[in-house]
This record gives C-alpha cells, sequence and structure tokens, in this order.
C-alpha cells in the first residue's frame, strides 16, 4: 500500500478549481472564478512583444536564465512599484516568481514550522489557505469590518499567543470580500508590527484596479523595519497565462525565498519574462489597466444594481472601490453551499464563503466575481440567484 505524508491528508483539492471545472459550460452564468475578461487580454501586442523577443534574444529567451529573473522586467517592476505602490526598491530587492501563488506557497515554507501561528483577515483568500496548509500551522484569523482588519483585535492576539510566524493581509479589494483599509487602520497597523516585529506578507494582486476613490499607500511603502514581504503580480493587469508574479523584500529575507525558488523550479519562465519585458517597452501598461477599469466598473455597478432589485430583504453585500469581488451574507439561518446546488440547477454560480474561514462557520456567506460576464448575463444571473434566496427565506 502507497504511504503519503502526513501532510497530505491536510491537503484537498481548491472548491473554486474543482467548481470551474462545472462552470466552464457554455450556458452556465459564473460568478464563481476570480479570472480577468479574456476579451480585454491584448492579443495582438502581446504577439508582436513575442515576434520582437523572438527576433532579437531568440537564444537567450529559450534557455536557461538566473533564478531572480530577467533584469529587464524587473527594471519595469521597480519602477512600477515606486509608481503605483510608493514603494522605492530595485531590482535586487525583487524575485521573479511563476505566479504570486507561488510567493504564497514559499512564504509558508520560509516562516513556518508545524504548529506555528499564521494570522489573518476573517474572511481571507482560499488559496493562501490552502498554500500556507501543506506547513502544517494553527490558523487565527482577525474580525475585519468595513474598514479592514480591526487592529485592537489584531494587538489582542499578538500580546497573548506565542509562536506568531508571519500575518497575512490583503490591503486592497480584498479576496473574497472586496474591502480596502483604511489610512488610519494601514498606519496603525504598521504601528503594531513595529511593536511586535512580526513578518507581514501583503499580497496585491488587484491594487491597480481602482475605480473610485483615492488610491492608498501599500504597507510597504510605510515598512521602516524591513518586515513586509510585498507579493504583486502581473495576472490582473496583463495576463494570468504567463504566471509571472514577483516578491519584493528585503535582502535576507528575499535570500531565503531565491533558495525556495531554485529547489522549485529553477527560475520563471525566461521567455514569458522577456515578452512580458518586451511589451511594457513597446506599450504603456497604465493604458492598457485603463481599459480593464472602465469594462470593471460597468460590471461591478451591474451586480449591485440587480443585487439592489433582485435580492430579498435581511441580505447584505458590500461595495469595493475597486478589484473583482463583492462579498454576499446571507440570513444567519441560511447555508449557501445549499443554495449553490439549487442555483447550478438554474445554470448559474457563485462561490460559497465557508471555505475563505480556515477554522470553520460563516456558512451564511458568498463571494461573487463580476468581472469575467457581460452586463446582460450578470443581470440575469443574479435574478435567478435572488429567485432561490427567496425560495428558501423563512
Amino acid at each position: 500500500m502507497v504511504k503519503f505524508a502526513n501532510r497530505m491528508s491536510l491537503l484537498t483539492g481548491s472548491e473554486i478549481r474543482e467548481l470551474l471545472k462545472l462552470t466552464s459550460q457554455p450556458d452556465i452564468i459564473s460568478f464563481a472564478g476570480g479570472m480577468p475578461a479574456p476579451e480585454l487580454f491584448p492579443v495582438e501586442g502581446v504577439k508582436e512583444a513575442a515576434i520582437q523577443t523572438l527576433n532579437e534574444r531568440g537564444q537567450a529567451a529559450l534557455q536557461y536564465a538566473s533564478t531572480e529573473g530577467d533584469p529587464a522586467l524587473r527594471k519595469h517592476i521597480v519602477a512600477r512599484m515606486e509608481a503605483k505602490n510608493g514603494v522605492k526598491t530595485d531590482a535586487d530587492h525583487i524575485l521573479v516568481t511563476s505566479g504570486s501563488q507561488q510567493g504564497l506557497d514559499f512564504s509558508a515554507r520560509v516562516f513556518l514550522n508545524p504548529g506555528d501561528v499564521v494570522l489573518l483577515e476573517s474572511p481571507s483568500y482560499l488559496g493562501a489557505v490552502n498554500a500556507f496548509k501543506a506547513c502544517e500551522p494553527k490558523f487565527i484569523d482577525i474580525p475585519t469590518d468595513d474598514n479592514g482588519m480591526i487592529m485592537e483585535e489584531l494587538e489582542k492576539v499578538l500580546a497573548s499567543t506565542e509562536n506568531i510566524k508571519m500575518i497575512y493581509v490583503i490591503p486592497d479589494f480584498q479576496n473574497p470580500s472586496g474591502r480596502t483599509w483604511t489610512m488610519e487602520r494601514r498606519q496603525k497597523f504598521m504601528e503594531i508590527i513595529n511593536k511586535y516585529e512580526v513578518p507581514v506578507i501583503e499580497d496585491n494582486p488587484y491594487g491597480e484596479l481602482r475605480f473610485e476613490g483615492q488610491s492608498l499607500p501599500s504597507l510597504k511603502s510605510m515598512d521602516t523595519k524591513g518586515l513586509v514581504i510585498f507579493l504583486g503580480t502581473f495576472s490582473k493587469i496583463l495576463a494570468p497565462g504567463y504566471r509571472l508574479g514577483w516578491v519584493c523584500a528585503e535582502s535576507e529575507i528575499l535570500g531565503k525565498y531565491n533558495f525556495m525558488k531554485q529547489a522549485a523550479d529553477l527560475q520563471a519562465s525566461s521567455i514569458g519574462q522577456m515578452e512580458t519585458a518586451k511589451f511594457l517597452d513597446l506599450y504603456n501598461l497604465d493604458d492598457h489597466v485603463e481599459k480593464i477599469k472602465a469594462v470593471y466598473v460597468k460590471r461591478r455597478d451591474c451586480m449591485l444594481k440587480a443585487m439592489e432589485e433582485y435580492f430579498p430583504e435581511g441580505v447584505t453585500w458590500t461595495h469595493p472601490e475597486g478589484g473583482l469581488f463583492t462579498w454576499v451574507t446571507l440570513p444567519d439561518y441560511m447555508n449557501a453551499k445549499d443554495l449553490q446546488m439549487k442555483c447550478l440547477d438554474k445554470k448559474v454560480a457563485f462561490v460559497p464563503g465557508g471555505g475563505f474561514f480556515p477554522n470553520g462557520g460563516h456558512e451564511n456567506t458568498l463571494r461573487m466575481n463580476y468581472s469575467c460576464m457581460p452586463e446582460e448575463k450578470i443581470t440575469e444571473g443574479i435574478k435567478r440567484i435572488g429567485e432561490v434566496i427567496k425560495a428558501n427565506m423563512k
């Protein structure tokens, strides 16, 4: 009989990835994934960048390269970090990863032994929870409200809990809730972090997708002790198929991530990195991001309007200022998993919220994605979900 490592009993398939198999049918209206709109991918620009890369650097593009990443791409990342996140850094403090999901996996491997404690928002990104589980930590989720993580609750846990090894947060347009931390929360968070000196994983896949309100500084830009590890990605602003993300951290910490990268896969794709760098040379990525935002804000507005019209009293949802998601809370007695199956019968899908809480509970919540469906399908899909909710209310 084959015997697996103990950690394999902790890992299960992602609920979302499994759900996406069901929702790949063309007649299903899916709010389940966190996928960008494919019709917005800059296919012609990427094609031109690929041709020029192969013409100019074909042999290098098809060869192994350094673990740290393509120098030209890292220069672009450095410039973008300063312009968009207020972080002044240099290429020596950037490691290119195979998507920011790999950065999450490495974070667990760098910091966690079995039984160590991870703090995260309640709810938090399911993909991060699954990545961390392989290292067998304990999870403590910190309560949140519409302004983000509640700092008094965070400090209580830090003051009373041993063996906290890292804190994982998404301050901008959080997955799954869509919430954004206020400036006051960010400042208080950094005060607390500096006091307790715990490493922070700041995951920022959606930060550039702001539709309204003022951009706020990243935690990394406020970091004076080198405690914040910033994870960025091109998946939401260019194309997820390239699987290109990055880690920005202080030298000692980044060196450990570099060792993990060497052990995992040696390096991110040479040709993918070079083509992305060439695309950034040839085109203005800011212009492309503006096109994405113009479509997504209309889809967000359409979804929120449809919820107002078709969801019954007693159901609430967040108003995201950007990103890809809104978060719905049903009456306490309802179970979103039960509703999910009934909605699938009506050819519409969402992700039940329970999986976003590592210690369970909160089954009366669900995550809705608005980036990947046209407006007429959003309205129809929300109408169908509303009918199911009404039919199951007491």
